[in-house]
């Protein structure tokens, strides 16, 4: 067996189980969880199957997909046959997992296999299983297992914090052990005849605190797999993918199929129940202001209805009031909603946390093109105090008034860089010296500039106040001129990629000079030459732009932040490129993006490493990305749209 893990995602439910289906216990590091997880929490750490006393061996792993497929034998050598072989079938559903075992006999006479699932919920927060290894104590927290007439129940409990996972099974186990560690060993003698075969059905219903919703655990795993398969087809079905270039038609697919089962439930300012695009799996698998707003607004010509429920999602958790814990400021859109322990206890700040500097724009940004794409005037109308208020933000707490742009401060509790680049030392100069103090980033600046025009736009046609249309319309055009005189660096022939606190230039040569084009901040003489710079090898893997170019000493094509290649940082460049006629340069970018999801199963991952491919024949994969993301799922959309079928 290895220590692979195999995701299976269905809203905000995902499991991470090994090549033979079990899942082993492990607390954290790595790429991956190990476990079922609901809301932020682990609701099984342990599900491990045995067969007479002994972890089977896989003869034919978990490959990728929706549903969790293996063959499994008794471990032996070529004189022993195994007596029996298993095969063994697992999904996921909403706070659900089913798992099917069926066992069919080897031998020509009556066999008797013991055959045992030991079960465990931790309910660990997966902030706790994160590779930083901090800890955090929770006092007067309890555990209890109750026997169940079919299965076992595991209850947790902390203060007014309840949660519960329920194993039942079919038909019901012989009986229940205790196994000394706190897990639950659920045990059946099968009797089987001659080539027979016994089949159980297990079922794992997870209640994470706070769910009343009445839920029932699908029949079987093939049940939850055809569910999923419905809703995936909903998400494909219709649009026009491009013939002449099926291998972006494939990753268009591919994606929206991700897009159908990374949505998850949030409310809107009325209370109303939505579906919004998760940020990723296994570790953002719920609300984030910038991913979602991103990948809305990539499939926005193709399901307007991701930005239809985002939109009103994202102004139902708007900021009201100041607070320091959680970066809030009037006006100021959500970076992260959690659903977890630790965020109802107020020991990580995540509940909702404010600490990014261009949802807000992108807020705005997204509204804009929405109403223009759809004509949604009621929409426009119920979230104009939103948009006024998260313009109100952008010019006063935002900064863009007193400095003139938008600036963030590292917070200490939460997230040192609050741009897209949000990994401690992202923002940096060509050296590698991290900018200090107060930071104005310069793909930010363009989002304000895009949002200013865009709400100036729905304020004159739709809200018919003209008055606060030119105004914002004169905001813009002033950010325009200041940004070229304080950003560009002429020696460079190149924007720097921030100021820091005393207004200088962090001269790294950075990918975020393409969200310019596509934000449109940059007069075409500079748009165009910084277009085709992004296309010279340095920046240019082959496969998309690098996050830094290479040869600086910043670079490191392993890194994070600074150097690697994201599909989505390349959808925004491409679609840059586009608005500026660069076509060519464009289809380039294009045709690298779709080459690497063409060789990863048509699926985009949220980052590649940095290496070149004239070095490596394949995309070299980032060690821990997200193998499914929003942004990423949607890029390929993004693609389609700036490129067409080319």
């Amino acid at each position: 067996m290895t220590d692979r893990h195999h995701l299976l995602v269905h809203g905000g439910t995902f499991a991470a189980v090994g090549d033979g289906g079990d899942i082993s216990g492990v607390r954290g590091g790595g790429s991956s969880p190990d476990g079922l997880f609901v809301r932020d929490a682990r609701h099984l750490s342990r599900w491990q199957l045995t067969v007479d006393g002994a972890v089977p061996e896989a003869l034919s792993p978990v490959a990728d997909g929706d549903t969790a497929r293996c063959v499994l034998v008794p471990r032996g050598g070529r004189q022993e046959p195994p007596a029996c072989t298993l095969f063994r079938e697992q999904a996921v559903g909403d706070g659900s997992f089913v798992e099917s075992l069926r066992v069919t006999s080897n031998r020509p006479v009556p066999t008797t296999v013991r055959l045992a699932v030991t079960a465990d919920a931790d309910f660990t927060d997966q902030f706790e299983l994160r590779s930083d290894y901090r800890t955090y104590t929770k006092t007067g927290a309890t555990r209890r297992r109750e026997i169940l007439d079919d299965g076992v129940e595991f209850t947790y409990q902390r203060a007014e914090w309840r949660s519960c996972t329920t194993v039942t099974a079919d038909p019901a186990p012989d009986g229940v052990e205790e196994t000394g560690t706190g897990a639950r060993r659920l045990v059946w003698t099968l009797e089987l005849e001659p080539h027979g075969t016994a089949e159980l059905t297990l079922r794992v219903m997870a209640r994470p605190h706070g769910d009343k919703r009445a839920r029932r655990v699908p029949s079987s795993p093939a049940a939850l797999n055809q569910k999923l398969l419905s809703l995936e087809g909903e998400f494909v079905e219709g649009i026009a993918f491009p013939t002449g270039w099926p291998e972006l038609a494939a990753a268009c697919a591919r994606g929206l199929a991700d897009l159908a089962s990374l949505q998850v439930p949030a409310t809107g300012p009325d209370g109303e129940e939505l579906r919004v695009p998760a940020a990723g799996a296994p570790w953002f698998l719920t609300l984030l202001g910038r991913d979602a707003l991103l990948t809305s607004l990539f499939a926005l010509p193709y399901r307007p209805q991701l930005a239809a429920a985002t939109l009103p999602a994202l102004a139902a958790t708007q900021a009201t009031e100041t607070g320091a814990a959680s970066v809030a400021q009037p006006g100021k859109i959500v970076h992260e909603v959690r659903h977890g322990e630790l965020a109802h206890f107020g020991q990580v700040p995540y509940g909702r946390y404010y600490g990014s500097v261009d949802a807000t724009p992108l807020f705005l940004v997204l509204l804009g093109a929405y109403v223009e794409h759809t004509g949604d005037l009621p929409l426009a109308r119920r979230l104009e105090p939103h948009a006024r208020a998260a313009i109100g933000w952008m010019l006063d707490h935002g900064g863009l008034t007193s400095r003139g742009y938008l600036v963030y401060r590292a917070d200490q509790g939460g997230l040192a860089n609050q741009n897209w680049k949000d990994s401690p030392g992202a923002i940096c100069g060509a050296d590698g010296a991290r900018a200090g103090g107060p930071v104005m980033a310069a793909g930010a600046q363009g989002y304000a500039y895009d949002a200013l025009r865009r709400t100036a736009w729905v304020a004159r046609t739709v809200w018919e106040d003209e008055t606060y249309a030119a105004l914002l319309e004169q905001a813009a055009a002033d950010l325009r001129d200041r940004f070229q005189r304080d950003f560009w660096m002429p020696d460079r022939t190149f924007p720097a990629l921030a100021l820091d606190g005393e207004g200088r230039q962090v001269d790294a040569l950075a990918s975020d000079a393409g969200h310019l084009l596509w934000s449109g901040l940059l007069d075409k003489e500079y748009g165009e030459l910084v277009g085709r710079r992004l296309l010279e090898p340095d920046f240019f893997s082959g496969w998309g732009v690098r996050t830094l170019a290479a040869g600086q000493a910043a670079y490191h094509p392993l890194s994070y932040h600074r150097g690697s290649v994201w599909p989505h940082d390349n959808a925004l460049i491409t679609l840059g490129l586009a608005r500026y006629g660069l076509h060519d340069e464009a289809r380039a970018v294009a045709h690298g993006l779709v080459d690497a999801a063409t060789a990863t199963g048509h699926r985009l991952p949220e980052v590649l490493a940095g290496y070149g491919r004239e070095t490596h024949g394949e995309p070299v994969p980032y060690p821990h990305a997200c193998v499914r993301e929003a942004r990423s799922a949607a890029a390929p959309l993004a693609l389609l749209t700036a490129v067409g079928g080319a």
